[in-house]
C-alpha cells in the first residue's frame, strides 16, 4: 500500500475547466468508486482537479480521506446557507493536484430546504463558477477538472449538478439490467437541456464491473457501444477485490493497490477521457498499449 499516487504520464490539459457530473439513476453501478479514482488518475496525470461529493453518504469523502463527520462545512452550506465554496474545499492528503468538497449528512436535507428556495436549481452552478476564479487566484492555473459525485436519485441536489455540468459521465455495470435507469436519466437530461442547461450533453460512458470470464459481460458491452456510440470509453474497468477495498481504508485504488487490474483500468480510463476534449478534437492519443488486463 503506499501513502501517495506517484506522478504518471503528464496528461494534457482541457481547452477550458471541464464539468461532468457522474450519474447514473440505478444504485451499485460503480459511480462513486469511478469519481474518486478517475480524479485522482487525472491527478496523477499532473491535472489540478476537484472533487465535489453531493452524496449525503459522504463515500467519495470517504475514499479521499476528506473529514466528513457532523459539524464539518460541507456543500450543504454552499448550496443551501451560501457559504463560499473557497471556504469548504479541502486538498486530499494522499494525492497531490486533488481537491474535494466534502458532503455530510447534513446534505440529506438540502431537498427539503431547496425546493422553496429562489433559484434553487442554480446554487450549485454560481458557487462553482465562483470558485472556479478563486482556484485559479490561489494556485496561479485554473482546475482543470471537475468531477460531481451524484446520489444514486433524481432529485435537486442532482439537478444542481446537470445545471453546473457541461458533460455527464455515466458508469454503467457489465450485468444485466445495465440500462435500466439509463433511459430515465436520458429523460431527465432531455428536460435539463430544454428548460435550464441547453449545453448539457453525455460525453462519456463507462463500463465497470467487467468479467471477462462470461459471455454476458462481453453482451452488455456490445449492447452499451450499440445503445451510446462512440462516447463508451474504450477502458473496460474490472470486478475487483482491491476496488471494493480501498474505501474502507481511506484510499482511491491508485493510492491501495497501484499496480492492480482496477487501477491500471481507470489510469487507461483517466487518460482516455483526457484526449477526448469535446473542444479540441484533433487531439490524438499517443499509440501505445491502451487496455488494462481485465479478469
Amino acid at each position: 500500500m503506499t501513502d501517495n499516487v506517484s506522478r504518471g504520464t503528464e496528461l494534457p490539459r482541457p481547452v477550458q475547466t471541464r464539468i461532468l457530473t457522474v450519474a447514473n439513476q440505478k444504485g451499485g453501478v460503480g459511480k462513486t468508486t469511478s469519481t474518486v479514482n478517475l480524479a485522482a488518475a487525472l491527478a496523477t496525470g499532473g491535472l489540478h482537479v476537484l472533487v465535489i461529493d453531493l452524496d449525503p453518504q459522504g463515500n467519495a469523502s470517504t475514499a479521499l480521506d476528506i473529514p466528513h463527520h457532523a459539524g464539518i462545512d460541507d456543500i450543504f452550506r454552499v448550496i443551501v446557507d451560501g457559504e463560499p465554496m473557497e471556504n469548504v474545499v479541502q486538498s486530499v492528503p494522499h494525492t497531490p493536484n486533488l481537491w474535494c468538497v466534502p458532503a455530510t449528512i447534513n446534505a440529506a436535507g438540502a431537498e427539503v430546504l431547496l425546493a422553496p428556495a429562489l433559484a434553487r436549481e442554480f446554487r450549485l452552478q454560481r458557487a462553482l463558477n465562483k470558485y472556479l476564479l478563486d482556484h485559479e487566484l490561489k494556485h496561479g492555473r485554473r482546475l482543470d477538472y471537475v468531477l460531481i459525485d451524484c446520489p444514486p436519485s433524481l432529485g435537486l441536489l442532482t439537478v444542481n449538478a446537470f445545471v453546473a455540468a457541461r458533460e455527464v459521465l455515466v458508469p454503467i455495470q457489465c450485468e444485466y439490467y445495465a440500462l435500466e435507469g439509463v433511459t430515465q436519466l436520458r429523460t431527465t437530461i432531455g428536460m435539463i437541456v430544454d428548460g435550464l442547461n441547453p449545453g448539457l450533453a453525455i460525453s462519456t460512458v463507462l463500463m465497470t464491473m467487467y468479467d471477462g470470464r462470461t459471455k454476458l459481460a462481453q453482451d452488455v458491452v456490445d449492447a452499451v457501444r450499440q445503445a451510446f456510440g462512440k462516447v463508451v470509453l474504450e477502458s473496460l474497468v474490472p470486478r475487483s477485490v482491491r476496488l471494493s477495498e480501498a474505501p474502507g481504508n481511506h484510499q482511491t485504488v491508485l493510492n491501495y493497490d497501484p499496480t492492480s487490474p482496477g487501477a491500471l483500468a481507470y489510469i487507461n480510463a483517466a487518460e482516455e477521457l483526457a484526449y477526448r476534449d469535446p473542444l479540441n478534437p484533433e487531439l490524438t492519443r499517443p499509440q501505445r498499449n491502451q487496455s488494462a488486463e481485465v479478469l
